[in-house]
């Protein structure tokens, strides 16, 4: 079920209606972000129907103290918030004394675009404010992906067929507060407010932490294409707030133009005693720059990214829009310029699940950011979890683990645990697996082994030596087994032997073992170092790691020869996700916990996310007999499930589920499949869209240190195109049902194969 409204475009969203209803689906659907911070396409005039005013920083947070029922030992002391912050889009408007506010007046007519190709937000309205007096309104606005600080406006009205007075108010407003913090309370306080004649400077700092934030504006009106209007603005200031207050009397038909320049400026990146000086200059300078200039800059930014980051299908229109709107919001998202910062699950959209970064990240972000970033991006990624190796150790001692064990968290600002669902911080431990994985797969693909000596190797050791701990040996069964574990399918909590967490564990034990082997070859100095930091046992730990991988055990059911999801999964009522009433779905919007708990419905891929990661281990006789069990009973109510199937359905030849699956993952914000886009997008789960289209119909996979392709596409399309960063080379790809193109734009000579046939290039 999903719920479509926007037109399709191939390089925009737009919306061409307006309807309140919709409007805060709307707000997440086009925001705008550089990476640096980011905006819900709130309204820059005031609104007073249903609303989630969200402007967002990244590396900003609140410890919100942890609310809990019944306190239980190990639970995180704090919630990480995603921090609303200042709001510097706002400029009221007063005509003859009438607010405009679209929720109070008659909406003429109302268009929406958001332009991916070159980077701004488009909004045109037209309202009633009494019979025969309409006013109306062009507005664009960005976040500059040049200047990391700047966002710029440019709010064209003009009043149909009457003069009138109109007050304009533009502002800088740091009283607001988070959508989900506990008893309303607010996360600002304020330091200092500035305000002179068409400029404002104001900052604050949270209240726990003391990160400190400075928003500067400059503005300037014009009528027609003439020269800027003198102003004489009554300036004020309260509380974390400033601005300025100005009347102009409007000619009928003639068309004002604001703009508004401003600077954001963080204590994460500057020093606070010269946030203040900073952002006001930047700010000035936006302004003498100018619109035209900075949007000149943001068209060849974007134009620049796209150059390397873009996927052409040919001849399916609402796939194009969705892959390119998964696009734009992953690299609106994270631009890799800074390894202190990742890839929130909300991104700037919204404040849902707090934190910063999920596992999400390592399994469906980096392969991503590989190739359509490189290698410097993607290593900026693993160099964030190396950095919080310590703090992974602490997480895993605070749950009575020693030795340097370490457990990295669900959800995190900092590298402690923040995440406050017992099922999930306890016992959704798959997460430490996935971030050996990521390095496996980052070094597989980009042949980086040095990365192992350099950081690879600690965070591994502190992995395995939490898996060695968290098995225990079953005399019953007479091998090891994992206890009391929530796997990537969250509707089934504290589960025995889940499958995936014990494959993913059995195998990060191998690996570990490995690459401590291969680190011994060719870098035994770093070796003596690492091991000497870690205080490594090496024959003792190597030898018990080998004798418990050797030794997991791993439930399957030989009747039906597939692995089982976990112990006791068949004693479920066995149901299809089909024969469910729409009416109740999604069921964790219908259903009560318990009654989920003790279904057979899948929430995302889990016992599929194995095959997914470890493909190579098993025949394709295998991953069908699994896939044919376990997708019928999935409800795909994950934003990361539908692309995991793609890859899977593809590589069998079931194009129809695979396609369907496509535009699930693709349009799952567009359209709003979970019916919970209004609370922002679901970033992270974007590039589940990119593996979608290369590794599931392009089939590309990396074997051996060379690229491979097996394409299927589906029927009705012609062709799909893109580029891949591997290793020291570009490639660009072309493929087509029955004839593929495969050219080196840069770097070194590279092999591919193609459908089994090695080509040199």
């Amino acid at each position: 079920m999903h719920n479509k409204y926007l037109l399709t475009d191939e390089w925009k969203i737009i919306e061409d209606r307006w309807n309140p209803k919709l409007h805060q689906g709307s707000e997440s659907l086009f925001s705008i972000g550089n990476g640096f911070m980011g905006q819900r396409a709130n309204f820059e005039e005031d609104y007073s129907g249903q609303s989630l005013q969200g402007s967002y920083i990244g590396g900003v947070y609140y410890p919100d103290k942890t609310r809990v029922g019944w306190w239980k030992n190990g639970y995180p002391e704090y919630f990480a918030k995603v921090l609303n912050s200042v709001n510097w889009i706002g400029i009221r408007f007063r005509v003859d004394g009438q607010e405009i506010d679209l929720a109070q007046l008659k909406v003429l007519n109302f268009r929406r675009e958001l332009n991916m190709k070159e980077g701004y937000l488009f909004r045109s309205f037209s309202v009633e404010l009494a019979e025969g007096k309409v006013f109306s309104a062009e507005v664009m606005r960005f976040i500059s992906m040049k200047r990391k600080e700047i966002g710029a406006i440019r709010y064209n009205f003009k009043l149909e067929g009457f003069s009138a007075p109109v007050e304009i108010v533009p502002y800088l407003d740091f009283d607001v507060e988070n959508h989900d913090s506990n008893y309303d309370e607010k996360f600002w306080e304020g330091i200092e407010e500035n305000v002179a004649t068409q400029k404002a400077v104001i900052k604050a700092r949270t209240k726990k932490l003391d990160f400190e934030v400075a928003a500067a504006m400059r503005y300037e009106l014009y009528q027609g294409s003439g020269e800027p209007l003198p102003l004489y603005p009554k300036e004020s200031s309260r509380d974390k707030y400033a601005e300025n207050a100005f009347t102009i009397q409007a000619k009928a038909d003639s068309t004002y133009s604001l703009y508004k320049y401003a600077a954001i400026c963080s204590s994460f990146h500057d020093p606070k005693e010269s946030l203040v000086q900073r952002a006001d200059e930047l700010a000035s300078q936006a302004r003498r720059d100018g619109f035209k200039v900075l949007l000149e800059e943001q068209i060849n930014d974007w134009k620049a990214r796209w150059e390397q980051s873009d996927i052409i299908i040919e001849g399916d229109n609402e796939a194009q829009q969705g892959i390119r709107f998964n696009i734009f919001q992953l690299t609106q998202t994270y631009t890799g310029e800074d390894a202190r910062l990742n890839i929130g699950p909300k991104g700037f959209t919204g404040e849902k699940y707090g934190g910063s970064t999920y596992w999400d990240t390592e399994a469906y972000c980096l392969p991503f950011y590989m190739a359509s970033a490189g290698k410097d991006v993607a290593r900026n990624l693993l160099i964030y979890r190396y950095n919080h190796l310590q703090k992974a150790i602490e997480n895993a001692a605070k749950l009575g683990f020693t030795n340097g064990a370490a457990l990295y968290p669900m959800v995190t600002m900092n590298g402690e645990e923040c995440h406050n669902e017992w099922e999930i911080t306890f016992e959704e431990i798959h997460r430490n697996g996935a971030i050996a994985y990521a390095i496996f797969n980052y070094v597989r693909y980009f042949g980086d082994e040095a990365y192992l000596a350099e950081y690879g190797l600690e965070v591994l050791m502190g992995i395995a030596r939490f898996w060695a701990q968290r098995f225990n040996w079953s005399e019953s069964k007479q091998q090891y087994v994992m206890l009391g574990v929530t796997g990537p399918n969250e509707y089934e909590n504290n589960v025995n032997n889940n499958w995936y967490t014990n494959y993913l564990a059995k195998w990060c034990l191998e690996y570990a073992a490995d690459c401590h082997k291969l680190v011994a070859q060719q870098s035994p100095a770093d070796l003596k170092r690492i091991e000497a930091k870690a205080q490594f046992k090496a024959e003792e730990e190597l030898a018990l790691w080998k004798k418990i991988s050797s030794a997991v055990y791993l439930p399957v059911d030989e009747n039906l020869g597939i692995v089982l999801q976990q112990e006791g999964y068949l004693d479920k009522e066995q149901r299809m996700a089909d024969d469910l009433p729409n009416e109740e779905r999604p069921i964790n919007q219908h259903w009560s916990w318990d009654r989920i708990l003790r279904s057979c419905f899948i929430k995302q891929a889990d016992v599929l996310q194995g095959f997914y990661f470890f493909e190579d281990h098993f025949s394709s006789e295998e991953l069908k007999r699994n896939f044919e069990f376990y997708e019928p009973r999935t409800v795909h109510e994950s934003s990361l499930s539908p692309c995991v199937h793609v890859v899977q359905a593809a590589s069998l030849g079931m194009m129809d589920k695979a396609y369907e699956m496509y535009l699930r993952t693709s349009r799952l914000d567009l359209d709003d499949y979970n019916r919970e886009v209004h609370e922002g997008l679901h970033i992270t789960s974007m590039a589940g869209t990119w593996m979608s289209v290369v590794e599931g119909f392009g089939g590309m996979r990396v074997r051996d240190g060379r690229l491979h392709f097996n394409p299927r596409l589906p029927e009705h399309w012609q062709g799909i195109a893109f580029k891949i960063n591997f290793r020291n080379s570009v490639l660009k790809v072309h493929l087509h049902a029955d004839k593929h193109q495969i050219e080196k734009i840069s770097g070194d000579p590279v092999e591919v194969i193609v459908h089994g046939e090695t080509i040199s290039l």
